[in-house]
């Protein structure tokens, strides 16, 4: 038997997934402090919305291809010698900004310090050949030589000539018969190169680890959330922020809850949502005051009577809230299930969709390895109709949202797909294209076994994944390696 044993270094570990708003960019964050970015190649070749292509009948790809567009370092391991502590150079969140002039622009923060970035094609002049070849150069040079220097008694000492017309400075300069093909001369040539430019830092605003950032539709702003405090930037100034929640209570020791998300309203700028420790998500409205201690809307589902266990709380705990595109409903991730809330019913969700409910007799396990705290991304399509989000061995699952909808997917993030597939008819789902992992449905929650009927492996799980925006494609991160699914 051959085993193959896989290193994986940490500092290569994908943190932080996010697309563009077009689609055509996607940038990734590592635990080293690198942020790469890939472009989309397979619109390049005939530029025009979907429509004008159909028109001229230009094959329209139904995959997106994503190539490696280029690389950086954003942040750098730092020491807090007030504190002493040390600060990682993990990237914990990436937002894309407003392109402007071709540059591309994006915030990206660790724990402590989020940094403005901006991405521009420079040409420069670079020599990339002589004019002619050295070795051919010798040998014509003794060509000219002899050609020149044919007449003795025209040659002078010093290389003169007795002929007026190649010494006398009144004459317009000429040259021998022949020319001076022995000179070498560069010969440029123009390349694009990309520069990634740091345009502000925004720094000392936050006395706990940053979890969130999120820019606002206005394109002027963005917010910080850590676990007590949500501060309002201004893209252009860095050395203030704007305090807009705060959850610190005066004695530390009646802290119940702290903020584990926070992202603004995708079209009013006037509005964002928080998530809390507790399982509740509440909207809040910039209008109604400076400091928005109270909120507008509070959406929390009601504890089922004597259920309430030591874990309650904790698998309680919203890792990451997203708001659908148009803003009408907010997607909220918990340990055990994926949540969708209408903004405009506060009395519960109007979905709810089990994740790995297989897990939940291994809870005491779970939580001696800590396990129980991991947080698991979500993430919407961009017509709203499917969600996704991860769990443990590299799998993610991609529910439907319409009323009615059974359509429920696993897969598995791997190049090599080996998990048996086992087959339930009362979850029927979609068919996928065959050109990405195979389709599994959920199997049997009996613990110590996944979806998949394979005994799960808490050491690989999938927590980042990103929807993109028009596309029914997914890009998700399993340890260093990079994913993307049409599903």
């Amino acid at each position: 038997m051959m085993y193959v044993f896989v290193f994986v270094i940490a500092v290569d570990i994908i943190s932080a997934i996010e697309f563009d708003k077009t689609g055509d960019h996607l940038a990734t964050g590592d635990r080293g402090g690198r942020v790469v970015l890939f472009e989309r190649t397979d619109t390049k070749e005939h530029v025009g919305s979907r429509r004008e292509l159909e028109r001229v009948d230009y094959p329209v790809s139904r995959h997106p291809e994503f190539r490696y567009k280029t690389e950086f370092q954003s942040h750098e391991p730092e020491f807090d010698y007030l504190k002493s502590l040390e600060i990682e150079e993990k990237i914990n969140k990436i937002r894309w900004c407003q392109t402007a002039n071709g540059a591309l622009f994006l915030l990206s923060t660790n724990d402590k310090t989020i940094k403005y970035w901006k991405i521009q094609e420079k040409k420069v002049k670079k020599i990339s050949e002589m004019n002619i070849d050295p070795s051919k150069a010798a040998g014509n040079g003794s060509v000219t030589s002899s050609s020149v220097c044919s007449s003795p008694n025209q040659c002078l000492a010093n290389g003169g000539y007795g002929d007026k017309s190649y010494s006398s400075l009144g004459n317009d300069l000429s040259f021998p018969p022949g020319g001076i093909p022995s000179l070498r001369l560069p010969v440029t040539s123009n390349e694009t190169s990309l520069v990634a430019r740091c345009r502000r830092v925004y720094a000392h605003a936050h006395d706990y680890h940053i979890n969130s950032i999120s820019n606002n539709s206005d394109g002027e702003t963005f917010i910080s959330a850590d676990d007590l405090r949500i501060n309002l930037w201004n893209l252009e100034i860095s050395n203030q922020s704007f305090n807009i929640v705060d959850v610190k209570p005066t004695n530390m020791e009646d802290l119940t809850e702290v903020i584990t998300s926070a992202e603004f309203h995708p079209t009013h700028c006037n509005m964002l949502a928080y998530s809390s420790s507790k399982g509740s998500v509440r909207l809040i409205d910039l209008r109604q005051s400076a400091l928005c201690d109270s909120h507008s809307k509070l959406f929390e589902e009601q504890e089922a009577p004597g259920s309430r266990s030591f874990f309650t709380e904790i698998i309680a705990s919203i890792s990451d809230i997203k708001f659908a595109k148009n803003g009408r409903y907010i997607l909220s991730r918990d340990y055990m299930t994926l949540k969708l809330w209408d903004i405009n019913m506060d009395s519960g969700p109007v979905s709810t969709f089990q994740v790995h409910e297989y897990l939940r007799p291994k809870l005491c396990d779970l939580y001696e390895n800590d396990s129980i705290f991991d947080k698991f991304e979500c993430c919407l399509s961009g017509d709203g109709m499917r969600v996704a989000t991860g769990s443990y061995s590299n799998l993610f699952r991609v529910f439907g949202c319409p009323p009615g909808s059974t359509e429920a997917i696993t897969l598995e993030a791997s190049k090599n797909p080996m998990r048996r597939q086992v087959q339930t008819p009362s979850r029927p789902s979609r068919s996928v294209s065959s050109s990405i992992t195979r389709v599994v449905r959920r199997g049997a929650d009996s613990a110590g076994v996944d979806a998949n009927g394979n005994s799960f492996d808490f050491t690989t799980k999938l927590l980042h994944l990103a929807w993109h925006p028009t596309e029914n494609s997914i890009a998700c991160a399993a340890a260093n390696s990079l994913y993307m699914y049409y599903v």
